[in-house]
């Protein structure tokens, strides 16, 4: 994609600052001529930054203001390492809300809606971003956070809630608590908000079907504001990303060369204005595409494609890398098999095994779905696994993200 000169001018201003404000830049652009980076092609010969840069910079190695500019924190959740933490100015907060209140509009959602926001709150980005979107925009936030199915559900009828905004994981849990119920008459949703983790075609239309309303890919992460940099518009062909707030490269997750539009690779992410925690050509872990050509809704804003993995969520069994999004693709083309599955790998008897569990939709014929997920494995990724049929619900829910990939080798 190419660099905009507005765009330019913004990433100079933030390399003069940041050679300035010591710390963690400071160091990483020492020696570096920021005059001299006139050009897209000069932008790109800058180093990336890396997730473990920024637990290196533990806890306030990343900030670029005076304390008395930061008005507050946000952290990564830590479960894999050392925590990130991110400063906070004031602008950076109402420029998190500009660009949250962007997406509600993307969605159609107004300041008549009323908005039920079950992610979580706290050190996480999540909860207080929809909240902040949902106040620039006007409408009533439900500020729910998760968990309390029973709650969720009450509140949703009394409140009568249009717009869900939820994990993919508990958007499906609620809607089969809806359908068990058989309260969907009582429910008024029209639209949701779906974030924090990639899902499934199949799961998507579940969750539609079973709710009855329009849904949306809402993206971001932690380092980078949080949810709410990107959104789909209701052609549903990509996700529009922010480029006044945000610089975007796809870049190949080996060598880190530049790919053209239209290529799959490693997103890159570098912040145009951001204040407390500015990042340059941080490297996201997310695999997606830079769509080429205009949106058929006439939307200046570039689009990326759907999630559809991480570079770091890969697993290798017998040679074969095996990604997530694969495991869904599979399944998504099969009938009987619904989107829910759990795949666990463990080293038994000197070697690898892999077991499948995959929840099979009522009225299918377990054994025989059982059987073609078995081939369609072996075939299209390449290993033999072990399939088990369950019940509809029968693997467990999440309220947060859920976690279907299991690595038991030690």
């Amino acid at each position: 994609m190419e660099m905009k000169q507005e765009q330019l001018e913004l990433i100079r201003h933030q390399l003069h600052r940041l050679q300035k404000a010591g710390g963690f830049y400071a160091k990483r652009l020492e020696g570096i001529d920021i005059d001299a980076i006139d050009s897209q092609q000069a932008f790109e010969k800058l180093p990336f930054t890396w997730k473990g840069d920024l637990r290196d910079a533990y806890p306030l190695g990343l900030q670029a203001v005076p304390d008395e500019e930061v008005v507050r924190i946000h952290s990564s959740s830590g479960t894999t390492g050392t925590p990130v933490i991110i400063p906070y100015t004031q602008q950076d907060v109402d420029d998190w809300a500009e660009m949250f209140s962007r997406c509600y509009s993307f969605a159609g959602v107004t300041n008549k809606d009323r908005i039920q926001i079950t992610p979580g709150y706290g050190l996480w980005t999540a909860g207080i971003g929809f909240q902040l979107g949902c106040e620039r925009l006007g409408a009533m936030a439900i500020p729910m956070g998760p968990g309390n199915t029973n709650k969720q559900l009450q509140m949703m009828i009394d409140m009568e809630s249009t717009v869900l905004c939820a994990t993919s994981s508990y958007a499906l849990l609620l809607a089969e608590e809806i359908a068990k119920r058989g309260i969907k008459d009582k429910i008024k949703l029209k639209r949701g908000i779906i974030g924090s983790e990639r899902w499934g075609e199949k799961m998507r239309r579940r969750i539609a079907e079973e709710l009855g309303i329009e849904l949306y890919d809402i993206y971001g992460l932690t380092e980078v504001y949080g949810p709410g940099i990107g959104i789909n518009c209701k052609h549903n062909c990509g996700m529009h990303i922010w480029d006044d707030f945000i610089y975007i490269e796809i870049v190949d997750p080996k060598t880190g060369e530049v790919l053209p539009d239209g290529e799959p690779g490693e997103l890159v992410i570098t912040t145009l204005r951001k204040q407390g925690a500015p990042l340059i050509r941080y490297r996201t872990h997310d695999l997606t595409r830079i769509i080429p050509g205009k949106c058929a809704c006439g939307s200046k804003f570039p689009r990326i494609d759907t999630i559809f993995g991480r570079t770091d969520d890969m697993v290798k069994v017998k040679g074969v890398n095996i990604f997530p999004s694969q495991i869904e693709a599979l399944l998504s083309g099969i009938e009987g098999a619904s989107s829910e599955y759990r795949f666990v790998i463990e080293h038994i008897d000197g070697k690898d095994t892999c077991r499948l569990s995959v929840e099979i939709e009522e009225g299918a014929d377990r054994q025989d779905t059982a059987k073609r997920i078995g081939a369609a494995f072996k075939g299209k990724i390449g290993i033999s696994v072990a399939v088990e049929a369950a019940a509809m619900g029968e693997l467990p829910r999440s309220e947060k993200k859920s976690k279907r990939v299991f690595d038991n080798r030690e």
